[in-house]
């Protein structure tokens, strides 16, 4: 059964390690990265606290997760800023497994009321994987990337 862990000093290697296949590279930022980043937040409309995340199989670690909370935030309180799961194991349910994992996190936490994500245009997968959580365009861009939200009010 998969789970989510938090980033710590025993795993940060391994998640590091995962990487996507060649073509979606463009997609997701590096996850050494996003492990530098997590320590030190994000300012974008505001402070968003990072929250980094692996999923395992068993003890073996197959995606990397990502999520902020900035709870002044007029618009979303929660932003998805990483979901990917390594090559070797993508088209196994990891992915959707992730997502949904976040939103059960977002739904316990009262000061959430809507969470955003964005994605690149040419991402169908993501696309196509957001809509089914119930994720709406909202016709905004973040950067060169779509805009989404989820209401959970």
């Amino acid at each position: 059964m998969p789970e989510i862990r938090p980033v710590s000093r025993d795993n940060w290697k391994e998640l590091v390690g995962l990487q996507v296949g060649e073509s979606q590279k463009d997609f997701v930022a590096p996850n050494v990265y996003s492990v530098a980043q997590s320590q030190f937040g994000i300012d974008y409309q505001g402070h968003w606290d990072l929250q980094p995340f692996g999923i395992f199989d068993g003890n073996e670690a197959v995606g990397f997760l990502m999520f902020g909370y900035n709870y002044e935030h007029p618009k979303y309180q929660a932003f998805i800023i990483r979901l990917m799961v390594d090559e070797r194991f993508q088209n196994k349910g990891f992915g959707r497994f992730g997502l949904q994992k976040m939103l059960e996190i977002f739904r316990t936490e009262s000061r959430v009321k809507a969470v955003g994500i964005s994605y690149e245009p040419e991402n169908e997968v993501a696309r196509k994987l957001y809509a089914s959580c119930g994720f709406v365009e909202t016709g905004e861009m973040l950067g060169p990337e779509i805009m989404a939200f989820l209401d959970l009010s």
